[in-house]
């Protein structure tokens, strides 16, 4: 029984899928079983899935049921003591089983491992690293103020605190990775890598009816929250919406071109204002409102311009520093 199961959600990924099984074959960490379950993908990502030849991987093709059942159903098959999960898009370094596996071995108490994360373009350039994130413990107030782990791909959980709090919920589209971290918050400790060690792909093009669903499950998921929270923490949850509407403008505003969308992202940032104004010393809300600030002193086209631009010397600097 390998002590490891890699879960990899895969629907319509022919572009990612083989880097994305690459960055998991190369583990330090070898021991794991690699269950790809393609979700009733219509591309040829099933045909290059068995391509791979390696004794650890097990694909499985279903009908599409969306990412929550498709990581479900690699639960299910799932054999080992440890479980994590990776989207057909995203990358991981080498030494993430590793040291997210010892990091588990040295906090008996600890339920979920995680690392810190760096976001990368659609052609999986370097982007930007998050902000180092230290929470450690009992991090549930934390939590429920962010989901900081930011995606899928993040954590390795024991087997059973994941059977403890149950599975992800199939009713949610988006937000349903938070979901299930706050329900394992709940009752277990985290620990932290502090180590970038996860690449999470980021792709341009996101409709705006897509971020209205992903707003309706956000708040799905802290309505429910804060529903169980223990009223010493109640008072959190203005500072949960907040962050919400502040990502939401951010999206509104990166992910779909024009006036329009520009005006939606003012919007939901003023929510986010109203019901924290201390966010304003937020430096990504100070960036927002620059942005906008540019967008209205110029014209939509000239402002994406320009702060596209800026955003390239700002990935190329960081990413030249990095390297030195």
């Amino acid at each position: 029984m390998p002590t490891i199961s890699v879960i990899v959600p895969a629907y319509n990924s022919q572009n990612t899928i083989l880097e994305t099984i690459a960055s998991i074959q190369k583990q330090t960490f070898t021991d794991f079983e690699l269950i790809v379950i393609d979700d009733g993908s219509s591309d040829r990502t099933l045909e290059l899935i068995q391509t791979v030849r390696d004794p650890r991987l097990k694909v499985v093709s279903y009908e599409n049921g969306g990412v929550s059942v498709a990581r479900n159903r690699g639960i299910s098959l799932s054999t080992s003591e440890y479980i994590t999960f990776i989207d057909a898009d995203d990358l991981w370094t080498p030494d993430k089983l590793e040291l997210q596996f010892a990091a588990l071995q040295q906090h008996p108490a600890a339920g979920v491992a995680y690392s810190w994360t760096c976001f990368m373009d659609r052609q999986g350039k370097f982007f930007h690293d998050d902000r180092p994130i230290y929470f450690e413990g009992n991090v549930y107030a934390e939590l429920l103020k962010t989901n900081f782990l930011l995606s899928g791909s993040n954590p390795l959980i024991r087997r059973t605190a994941l059977a403890d709090v149950g599975e992800f919920d199939p009713t949610l589209t988006h937000a349903e990775e938070w979901d299930l971290y706050l329900r394992l918050a709940a009752k277990y400790d985290f620990v932290v890598v502090p180590k970038t060690q996860i690449f999470y792909r980021q792709t341009a093009g996101s409709a705006s009816a897509k971020i209205e669903v992903m707003e309706k499950d956000a708040i799905r998921v802290i309505d429910r929250a804060f529903q169980v929270a223990p009223a010493q923490l109640q008072f959190l949850k203005s500072q949960s919406l907040a962050n919400l509407y502040r990502y939401l403008s951010h999206l509104y505003l990166t992910k779909i071109p024009g006036a329009t969308a520009a005006g939606v992202a003012w919007q939901k940032l003023q929510m986010a204002i109203q019901l924290q104004p201390r966010i304003l010393l937020n430096r990504k809300v100070q960036t927002l409102l620059v942005k906008l600030l540019l967008i209205q002193l110029l014209s939509p086209k000239l402002a994406n311009h320009l702060l596209q631009k800026i955003a390239r010397i700002r990935a190329n600097y960081i990413q030249d520093n990095s390297v030195a």
